[in-house]
C-alpha cells in the first residue's frame, strides 16, 4: 500500500510539473521578422515601410493559448522605406522625432483564441511617446522543431490598423491617409542553453 502512494504522488508531481512546464518562452529572430506598414499617399499609391524588431519575447502554451504573451522592441533606426530622403524625412520631428523617441514598443495584454489557428492579441503599442490599446489579427503559421536547427520554434503573421494621428502623427491627413495598416511575419525559436 506504501508503494502505491508513492507511485501516486510520483505520478502527481509529475502531472503537476509538466503542466508547469507548458508555457514556452520563444525568442524572436529579428532576422526572420518583418514589421509593415502601409498608407494612401494622395491616392495615388500605397507605400509600405518595414521597422522590424531587435528584441522580442513570445511565451505561448499550446494547451492555454489565451495565457499567450509577447513584447518587443522595434528600433527606428531600421525603418526602411526602400526611398532613403523619405527615410530621413519619416524620422525628422514631424513625425517620429527618432532623436526623442528612438524605440517603438509593443506589449500584450490579453490573447482571445478564436478557434482553429487564429487569436485576437490585444496590447499596447507606443509610439512618438504616447501609448494606445491595438488589436491584432493573428495566425499560428506553425510550431515544433525547426527542420534547420532541431531546435522548438515558432511562427505567426499578424495584421492589424492603427490611425497615426492617435499617437501625435497626424502631418498632411487627410491627404495622407491616417489608417496606417500593419502586417508582421515572425518566427522564434527556444534559446539554446547559455543564449538569451
Amino acid at each position: 500500500m506504501r508503494n502505491l502512494r508513492y507511485v501516486l504522488l510520483a505520478g502527481l508531481l509529475g502531472t503537476a510539473l509538466s503542466a508547469q512546464a507548458d508555457p514556452v518562452s520563444y525568442k524572436l529572430d529579428p532576422g526572420h521578422t518583418m514589421v509593415l506598414f502601409s498608407w494612401s499617399h494622395f491616392g495615388f499609391s500605397h507605400p509600405v515601410a518595414d521597422i522590424g524588431i531587435t528584441d522580442g519575447t513570445l511565451v505561448f502554451d499550446e494547451k492555454n493559448p489565451s495565457k499567450a504573451s509577447v513584447e518587443v522592441t522595434m528600433p527606428l533606426s531600421n525603418l526602411d522605406t526602400h526611398v532613403p530622403a523619405l527615410d530621413k524625412h519619416l524620422k525628422e520631428p514631424d513625425f517620429f522625432n527618432a532623436d526623442k523617441y528612438p524605440t517603438i514598443t509593443f506589449k500584450s495584454t490579453g490573447v482571445k483564441p478564436l478557434g482553429g489557428k487564429k487569436y485576437k492579441v490585444m496590447g499596447d503599442l507606443t509610439v512618438h511617446g504616447v501609448t494606445k490599446p491595438v488589436v491584432l489579427d493573428a495566425t499560428l503559421n506553425n510550431v515544433g522543431p525547426h527542420p534547420m536547427t532541431g531546435q522548438q520554434a515558432i511562427g505567426f503573421n499578424a495584421t492589424g490598423m492603427i490611425k497615426r494621428s492617435d499617437f501625435g502623427l497626424g502631418a498632411y491627413v487627410p491627404k495622407v491617409s491616417d489608417e496606417i495598416q500593419i502586417n508582421i511575419t515572425t518566427e522564434g525559436s527556444v534559446p539554446k542553453a547559455g543564449q538569451q
